[in-house]
């Protein structure tokens, strides 16, 4: 797993506790922005449709169907997405 905040690489023991936080920048681990079920794309910025909403998504939390983002897509995505939006932009920009 990797920080959400520094991309740190964290060493997954049993499990993540609900206060554990990044040694290297003091990011909270047990939060929405580390978990695989974060889509900033979904309602409430969730995939798991039982999951209580959490409102700052880079904070502690007591959600119960938390689990560690193997493979950190968040900064990619939301890079891919702007990418996207200036190649349509582009191709629909009026000439004068």
């Amino acid at each position: 797993m990797k920080c959400w905040k520094c991309s740190e690489e964290i060493k997954l023991r049993e499990r993540i506790e609900i206060h554990a936080d990044c040694t290297r920048c003091g990011a909270a681990l047990h939060c929405c922005r580390n978990c695989r079920f974060y889509d900033p794309e979904y309602h409430n910025q969730c995939r798991e449709p039982m999951a209580e909403r959490v409102v700052d998504k880079e904070r502690f939390n007591f959600c119960e169907y938390f689990a560690p983002a193997t493979d950190f897509r968040g900064a990619e995505r939301s890079v891919a997405k702007s990418d996207a939006r200036a190649k349509l932009e582009a191709l629909f920009r009026r000439k004068s």
